[in-house]
Protein backbone atom coordinates (compact mmCIF):
# COMPACT_ATOMS: atom_id res chain seq x y z
CA UNK A 1 0.00 0.00 0.00
CA UNK A 2 1.44 3.35 -1.08
CA UNK A 3 1.33 6.43 1.12
CA UNK A 4 -0.97 9.11 -0.18
CA UNK A 5 0.33 12.65 -0.55
CA UNK A 6 -1.55 15.30 1.41
CA UNK A 7 -1.98 18.30 -0.87
CA UNK A 8 -3.11 21.77 0.21
CA UNK A 9 -4.78 23.67 -2.66
CA UNK A 10 -4.59 27.44 -2.23
CA UNK A 11 -7.35 29.05 -4.26
CA UNK A 12 -9.37 25.84 -4.22
CA UNK A 13 -12.62 27.72 -4.80
CA UNK A 14 -11.35 29.20 -8.06
CA UNK A 15 -12.01 27.64 -11.44
CA UNK A 16 -8.76 25.67 -11.68
CA UNK A 17 -8.87 24.93 -7.96
CA UNK A 18 -12.30 23.32 -8.11
CA UNK A 19 -11.33 21.10 -11.03
CA UNK A 20 -8.05 20.14 -9.39
CA UNK A 21 -9.77 19.30 -6.11
CA UNK A 22 -12.12 16.89 -7.90
CA UNK A 23 -9.27 15.26 -9.79
CA UNK A 24 -7.14 14.77 -6.68
CA UNK A 25 -10.13 13.51 -4.70
CA UNK A 26 -10.65 10.82 -7.31
CA UNK A 27 -6.97 9.84 -7.34
CA UNK A 28 -5.79 7.15 -4.96
CA UNK A 29 -2.35 8.75 -4.54
CA UNK A 30 -3.57 12.08 -3.16
CA UNK A 31 -5.59 13.55 -0.32
CA UNK A 32 -6.63 17.13 -1.15
CA UNK A 33 -7.47 19.85 1.35
CA UNK A 34 -9.08 23.07 0.17
CA UNK A 35 -7.53 26.34 1.37
CA UNK A 36 -10.44 28.80 1.21
CA UNK A 37 -11.11 32.37 2.33
CA UNK A 38 -14.78 32.32 3.30
CA UNK A 39 -16.93 30.14 5.53
CA UNK A 40 -19.66 30.04 2.88
CA UNK A 41 -17.27 28.33 0.45
CA UNK A 42 -16.97 25.35 2.78
CA UNK A 43 -20.19 23.58 1.77
CA UNK A 44 -18.97 22.98 -1.78
CA UNK A 45 -16.06 20.89 -0.50
CA UNK A 46 -18.01 19.20 2.27
CA UNK A 47 -20.26 17.70 -0.44
CA UNK A 48 -17.14 16.09 -1.92
CA UNK A 49 -15.94 15.01 1.52
CA UNK A 50 -12.86 17.21 1.10
CA UNK A 51 -11.53 18.90 4.26
CA UNK A 52 -11.04 22.66 4.29
CA UNK A 53 -8.77 25.24 5.87
CA UNK A 54 -10.17 28.74 6.19
CA UNK A 55 -7.46 31.40 6.06
CA UNK A 56 -6.65 34.69 4.34
CA UNK A 57 -3.55 35.29 2.25
CA UNK A 58 -3.57 38.89 3.44
CA UNK A 59 -2.88 37.69 7.00
CA UNK A 60 0.64 37.47 8.43
CA UNK A 61 3.01 34.61 7.65
CA UNK A 62 2.99 33.70 11.34
CA UNK A 63 -0.79 33.36 11.36
CA UNK A 64 -0.83 31.47 8.06
CA UNK A 65 1.87 28.94 8.93
CA UNK A 66 -0.29 26.60 11.08
CA UNK A 67 -2.60 26.07 8.09
CA UNK A 68 0.34 24.67 6.10
CA UNK A 69 1.56 22.12 8.63
CA UNK A 70 1.43 18.36 7.97
CA UNK A 71 1.08 18.63 4.19
CA UNK A 72 3.33 16.94 1.65
CA UNK A 73 2.71 19.50 -1.09
CA UNK A 74 1.10 22.87 -1.71
CA UNK A 75 -0.43 24.07 -4.97
CA UNK A 76 -0.78 27.83 -5.38
CA UNK A 77 -3.76 28.37 -7.69
CA UNK A 78 -5.04 31.57 -6.11
CA UNK A 79 -5.57 34.81 -7.98
CA UNK A 80 -7.15 38.16 -7.32
CA UNK A 81 -9.19 38.04 -10.52
CA UNK A 82 -9.41 40.60 -13.30
CA UNK A 83 -11.87 42.96 -11.61
CA UNK A 84 -10.27 43.63 -8.24
CA UNK A 85 -7.68 46.26 -9.12
CA UNK A 86 -3.97 46.77 -8.67
CA UNK A 87 -3.92 46.55 -4.86
CA UNK A 88 -5.43 43.05 -4.79
CA UNK A 89 -3.13 41.92 -7.60
CA UNK A 90 -0.15 42.91 -5.48
CA UNK A 91 -1.54 41.53 -2.20
CA UNK A 92 -2.74 38.16 -3.59
CA UNK A 93 -0.84 37.29 -6.78
CA UNK A 94 2.47 38.62 -5.47
CA UNK A 95 2.49 38.94 -1.69
CA UNK A 96 0.04 36.09 -1.11
CA UNK A 97 2.27 33.81 -3.15
CA UNK A 98 5.35 35.04 -1.31
CA UNK A 99 3.71 34.47 2.07
CA UNK A 100 2.71 30.97 0.99
CA UNK A 101 6.32 30.17 0.14
CA UNK A 102 7.48 31.52 3.51
CA UNK A 103 4.73 29.65 5.36
CA UNK A 104 5.72 26.40 3.62
CA UNK A 105 9.31 26.84 4.72
CA UNK A 106 8.22 27.62 8.27
CA UNK A 107 5.84 24.64 8.36
CA UNK A 108 8.33 22.17 6.89
CA UNK A 109 6.51 21.59 3.59
CA UNK A 110 8.99 20.94 0.77
CA UNK A 111 6.94 20.52 -2.42
CA UNK A 112 5.38 23.60 -4.02
CA UNK A 113 3.61 23.90 -7.37
CA UNK A 114 3.04 27.46 -8.56
CA UNK A 115 0.46 28.32 -11.21
CA UNK A 116 2.04 31.29 -12.93
CA UNK A 117 1.51 32.74 -16.41
CA UNK A 118 3.18 32.32 -19.78
CA UNK A 119 5.73 35.02 -20.65
CA UNK A 120 6.21 35.99 -17.00
CA UNK A 121 9.93 36.48 -17.67
CA UNK A 122 9.46 38.46 -20.89
CA UNK A 123 9.12 42.15 -20.06
CA UNK A 124 8.66 43.01 -23.74
CA UNK A 125 5.44 40.97 -23.70
CA UNK A 126 3.84 42.58 -20.66
CA UNK A 127 2.79 45.89 -22.27
CA UNK A 128 1.37 44.10 -25.30
CA UNK A 129 -0.74 41.88 -23.05
CA UNK A 130 -2.28 44.95 -21.31
CA UNK A 131 -1.93 43.23 -17.93
CA UNK A 132 1.41 44.58 -16.80
CA UNK A 133 0.75 44.59 -13.01
CA UNK A 134 -0.35 40.95 -13.20
CA UNK A 135 2.81 39.90 -15.03
CA UNK A 136 5.00 41.89 -12.63
CA UNK A 137 3.34 40.08 -9.73
CA UNK A 138 3.82 36.67 -11.33
CA UNK A 139 7.42 37.43 -12.30
CA UNK A 140 8.56 38.32 -8.80
CA UNK A 141 6.47 35.63 -7.06
CA UNK A 142 8.15 33.08 -9.31
CA UNK A 143 11.56 34.51 -8.53
CA UNK A 144 10.97 34.26 -4.80
CA UNK A 145 9.93 30.63 -5.16
CA UNK A 146 13.03 29.85 -7.22
CA UNK A 147 15.21 31.43 -4.53
CA UNK A 148 13.54 29.48 -1.73
CA UNK A 149 14.52 26.13 -0.23
CA UNK A 150 11.40 24.45 -1.66
CA UNK A 151 11.16 21.68 -4.26
CA UNK A 152 9.27 23.80 -6.75
CA UNK A 153 7.64 23.43 -10.12
CA UNK A 154 6.36 26.55 -11.87
CA UNK A 155 3.62 25.99 -14.44
CA UNK A 156 3.02 28.83 -16.87
CA UNK A 157 -0.18 28.35 -18.83
CA UNK A 158 -1.20 30.59 -21.72
CA UNK A 159 -4.68 32.15 -21.98
CA UNK A 160 -7.16 30.03 -20.01
CA UNK A 161 -10.50 28.83 -21.35
CA UNK A 162 -13.47 27.01 -19.84
CA UNK A 163 -13.55 24.52 -22.73
CA UNK A 164 -13.61 20.82 -22.00
CA UNK A 165 -10.11 19.47 -21.58
CA UNK A 166 -8.53 17.26 -24.24
CA UNK A 167 -5.86 15.72 -22.02
CA UNK A 168 -3.28 16.84 -24.59
CA UNK A 169 -0.79 19.68 -24.19
CA UNK A 170 2.47 21.24 -25.27
CA UNK A 171 5.02 21.51 -22.45
CA UNK A 172 8.14 23.55 -23.10
CA UNK A 173 10.85 25.55 -21.44
CA UNK A 174 10.21 28.30 -23.99
CA UNK A 175 7.14 30.53 -24.27
CA UNK A 176 7.80 30.76 -28.01
CA UNK A 177 7.01 27.06 -28.49
CA UNK A 178 3.51 26.96 -27.02
CA UNK A 179 0.17 27.88 -28.57
CA UNK A 180 -2.17 30.64 -27.39
CA UNK A 181 -4.84 28.85 -25.31
CA UNK A 182 -5.38 26.00 -22.86
CA UNK A 183 -8.44 24.65 -21.06
CA UNK A 184 -8.42 25.03 -17.29
CA UNK A 185 -9.22 21.33 -17.07
CA UNK A 186 -5.97 20.53 -18.88
CA UNK A 187 -4.05 22.80 -16.51
CA UNK A 188 -5.55 20.90 -13.57
CA UNK A 189 -4.65 17.58 -15.18
CA UNK A 190 -1.09 18.80 -15.69
CA UNK A 191 -0.86 19.74 -11.99
CA UNK A 192 -1.85 16.18 -11.03
CA UNK A 193 0.94 14.74 -13.18
CA UNK A 194 3.46 17.28 -11.87
CA UNK A 195 2.64 16.30 -8.28
CA UNK A 196 3.18 12.66 -9.20
CA UNK A 197 6.47 13.25 -11.03
CA UNK A 198 9.51 14.37 -9.03
CA UNK A 199 11.39 14.85 -12.33
CA UNK A 200 9.49 18.13 -12.68
CA UNK A 201 11.11 19.58 -9.54
CA UNK A 202 13.16 22.68 -10.29
CA UNK A 203 11.47 23.20 -13.66
CA UNK A 204 9.62 26.14 -15.18
CA UNK A 205 7.15 24.71 -17.68
CA UNK A 206 5.20 26.71 -20.25
CA UNK A 207 2.01 24.87 -21.22
CA UNK A 208 -0.72 25.20 -23.84
CA UNK A 209 -3.13 22.94 -25.64
CA UNK A 210 -1.33 20.51 -27.91
CA UNK A 211 -1.16 17.07 -29.44
CA UNK A 212 0.59 14.96 -26.81
CA UNK A 213 -0.87 13.33 -23.72
CA UNK A 214 0.00 15.27 -20.56
CA UNK A 215 2.26 12.57 -19.13
CA UNK A 216 4.14 12.15 -22.41
CA UNK A 217 4.53 15.90 -22.93
CA UNK A 218 5.95 16.39 -19.43
CA UNK A 219 8.31 13.43 -19.71
CA UNK A 220 9.73 14.73 -23.00
CA UNK A 221 10.09 18.21 -21.57
CA UNK A 222 11.99 17.14 -18.46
Amino acid sequence: MTNTKKVLIIGAHGKIGKILTKKLKGHSDFEPTAFIRKEEQKAYFEEMNVPTVIANLEDTVENLTPAFKNFDAVVFAAGSGGKTGLEKTMSIDLDGAAKSVEACEAAGVKRFVMISASHSDDRTFWDKADMKPYYIAKHYADQMLQNSSLDYTILRPVMLTDNEGTGKIIASGSAEKVQDKIAREDVAETIVHVLANDNTIGKIIEISSGEKQVKEALMEMV
